[in-house]
């Protein structure tokens, strides 16, 4: 049996490596360098703290797939020799507002709450987070500490990938632009613009925004829209940042990352007032930065779905048709290869996704 997996990304090149590692036979279909690729630009973290706040069902799906990244980590250094940067020794949040860090330190309470004290975390005031990281400025009133987050180089991340579908024997068809999808019970035929056709007994849609071009043919509503996401990155500087945080990270090369940004501009990927929000703060937590030359800027267009959570969806138009999606497809891609194959061969050892499916959205 071939699988036909829609998508070239973290979030498709996962699940393809998964089904691959299953013994199950794959073909990837990866669209041109043109299309809109959150998996070239986001931040690459690996991160728990905070994440599910509202749903402890979230917050619990994204702590299975970290556990799991030291081995995923592991084994594609394994089949493809390149190492992906992979560290998780925890990671702090700083923060310039003290309101601010209220507000999430009981957020992270009500998750501790729900787990019934398995949520590690640690509210550090100035003085001692400044113990923890001597590097921090005056405005920084605090920071929250937790041994659960991690980051990667996310590029080496989808180079690995890439690599060890192939090396396993799947097929990569990349520069492919998909022109038609037919469908029936486990019989799937894509056709790209080159004429090619491609047929497979199953097909996995985890082709980001561009799901919402093919959703409503394969039986999915493929709710998705773009948020803005801007980044900043730093000449390379000798290592001082030990911990990643959601906004601020030193990279493997030296370089700091400064981002997070969210915008609601549709498909608009730039604004120099973010940007310039985004160096503010960095100096203010990190005035060692201020004087630090930036060498780039990016960005992207996350992957929403209507409440920011993943989306698991079985069709329910035809048998063999799975639609993947979600906007941590870092964090999330250690589940996507070790855990979500069992959900697309519909395995009793699957996991529970049923809280993450469209039916949500239909109340």
């Amino acid at each position: 049996m071939t699988t036909l997996v829609i998508g070239g990304g973290v979030v498709g090149m996962s699940v393809a490596y998964g089904l691959l590692k299953q013994g199950i036979r794959v073909t990837v279909i990866d669209g041109s360098d043109t299309d809109a690729r959150a998996s070239r630009g986001n931040f690459g973290l690996v991160w728990i703290q905070g994440k599910g706040a509202k749903a402890p069902h979230y917050a619990a799906w994204s702590r299975s797939s970290a556990k799991l990244w030291q081995g995923f980590a592991q084994d594609l250094k394994e089949v493809t020799g390149i190492d992906i940067s992979f560290s998780q020794i925890g990671g702090v949040e700083y923060f310039t507002d003290a309101d601010e860090l209220q507000q999430d330190a009981a957020d992270l309470q009500g998750l501790r709450d729900h787990f019934k004290g398995d949520y590690p975390f640690e509210v550090l005031e100035h003085s001692r987070l400044k113990q923890l990281v001597p590097e921090i400025g005056p405005k920084v009133v605090g920071g929250i500490h937790s041994p659960m987050d991690g980051h990667v180089n996310p590029l080496l991340l989808l180079r690995a990938l890439s690599a060890a579908v192939q090396q396993m024997g799947g097929r990569l068809q990349t520069g492919a632009k998909v022109t038609d999808i037919t469908g029936a019970d486990r019989a799937y035929t894509v056709t790209l613009e080159t004429g090619e056709r491609l047929e497979g007994e199953a097909l996995v849609l985890a082709a980001g925004l561009g799901s919402a071009d093919y959703g409503a043919d394969l039986g999915f509503e493929a709710p998705v829209r773009p948020q803005q996401g801007q980044v900043l990155i730093t000449e390379k500087l000798p290592f001082f940042l030990k911990y990643p945080s959601g906004r601020i990270r030193q990279v493997n090369e030296g370089g700091v990352q400064i981002g997070a940004s969210k915008a609601e501009t549709g498909a608009d990927t730039t604004d120099l007032p973010t940007l310039q929000e985004l160096a503010r703060y960095a100096v203010d937590v990190f005035p060692l930065l201020e004087h630090v030359q930036l060498v780039r800027s990016w960005a992207a267009l996350r992957v929403m779905s209507p409440d920011g959570l993943p989306i698991y969806q079985r069709s329910a138009k035809y048998a063999g048709a799975h639609f993947v999606t979600c906007h941590s497809g870092i964090t999330l891609a250690a589940a996507h290869a070790g855990l979500l194959p069992d959900w697309i061969q519909d395995r009793n050892t699957a996991p529970d996704l049923s809280l993450f499916s469209e039916s949500r959205f239909n109340v």
